[in-house]
């Protein structure tokens, strides 16, 4: 029987027509259920608090050879519209570029592989699984988003041997970097809290704000580390420093200050939770103004070593683009940190330049190029 190809730029568009922002659904996983239901695929919906997440898989449940797909379907918010030269859910298309908040990050990538996954199982149905694991919170807390899809699987003994995750990857051209893994990521909040006082009288009382520069000068005064073999050097930044004090001449009772930090391999957020606190518990010692921390890690640095999974990807984007892509870790965080608990896991995906921007937007000849590199990372996989 002969199917007709699923086209993964209508594909796309139908999706950045869902206002799927996050936590709202907007019809995104329901384009896609639809899709994938109809080529045979089990479909569950996933939801756990405000969250909507789909899983979707073709072949046995358990098989040997189960290749995944990670991605989302959620988006940031459109910020101001009248900024914005297309509407940011029409998906226009104007001089061979779509239009759309998501059309880059990722809604092209969720798009590019369930087209590629459907034709792939309709054609030349393969010995194993293939799975979509999608979510409608990775650009929110992440709490429920990928994680809620992991737990499930845990519990239901659904499992992924390998996995791809379809984040924008590549700076400027198509195919020229791929994600083997990311830095890990931490937030401090630190809060100095001493004795108000007048400022000509400083010796009458105990000022946080001294503490707090005492404290940012020493976390800053030497690099983490740096850098590994497939890491750069570990950073930390100081984004605020506040105490809310509207007069010139009163030492204020607390002050604030934020720095995040985004680390490597050498580093774990538990290592670097104790880093500061050392810290500060040195400066609280100096100078007596109680020194408390906040601290979030929303992720841990990982890798995925190069390997059987890393060449695989590699040689279908070399295939298609004629490029062979270079092994990072740079960049942000994304939700194969929490993959990469459960399988091996790389991540492929389109030029990132415009995500997160007002007209954001895709070229349209990369959304095909993606579906073939895509279809020939299944072909290959199962070969």
């Amino acid at each position: 029987m002969t199917h007709t190809p699923v086209d993964p730029v209508a594909l796309t568009a139908d999706l950045i027509r869902c206002p799927s922002v996050t936590p709202v659904e907007g019809g995104a996983l329901v384009v896609l259920e639809r899709l994938l239901s109809g080529a045979g695929f089990t479909c569950t919906r996933v939801d756990r608090g405000q969250t909507s997440n789909l899983y979707a898989r073709w072949g046995a449940k358990g098989a040997n050879k189960s290749f995944g797909f990670n991605g989302h379907t959620d988006v940031v918010p459109v910020g101001d519209v009248a900024a914005w030269t297309q509407d940011p859910f029409g998906a226009a298309v104007i001089d061979g570029w779509m239009y759309g908040r998501g059309a880059t990050d990722m809604k092209s990538g969720v798009a590019a592989f369930a087209a590629a996954a459907v034709d792939f199982v309709r054609e030349t149905p393969p010995d194993g699984a293939v799975i979509l694991a999608i979510t409608g919170d990775e650009e929110g807390d992440a709490t429920d988003g990928t994680v809620a899809l992991l737990d499930w699987m845990a519990g239901n003994g659904e499992r992924m041997a390998h996995c791809l995750v379809g984040e924008p990857t590549c700076p400027n051209e198509m195919g020229e970097m791929m994600k083997i893994g990311r830095r890990g990521s931490m937030t401090a909040w630190i809060t100095a809290t001493g004795v108000q006082g007048h400022s000509a009288y400083p010796h009458r009382a105990k000022n946080p704000m001294s503490a707090l520069v005492k404290l940012l000068t020493r976390l800053e005064a030497q690099p983490l580390d740096q850098g590994t073999d497939h890491f750069d050097a570990s950073t930390l930044a100081i984004t605020t420093i506040d105490c809310g004090n509207p007069a010139n001449n009163v030492i204020p009772a607390k002050g604030t200050a934020t720095v995040n930090i985004r680390f490597n391999d050498l580093h774990s957020g538990a290592s670097l939770s104790d880093w500061l606190q050392g810290h500060a518990a040195a400066v609280e010692a100096e100078t007596e103004v109680t020194i408390a921390l906040r601290i979030s890690v929303s992720g841990e640095s990982f890798l995925t070593p190069p390997g059987e999974l890393s060449a695989l990807v590699a040689r279908a984007v070399q295939a298609e683009t004629g490029r062979l892509p270079e092994f990072s870790t740079s960049g942000g965080t994304s939700d194969a940190r929490f993959v990469k608990d459960h399988c091996p896991v790389v991540e492929f995906g389109l030029v990132g330049k415009t995500m997160h921007q007002v007209d954001e937007r895709v070229q349209v000849a990369q959304i095909g190029q993606l579906k073939a590199i895509y279809t020939r990372i299944l072909q290959d996989y199962f070969a």
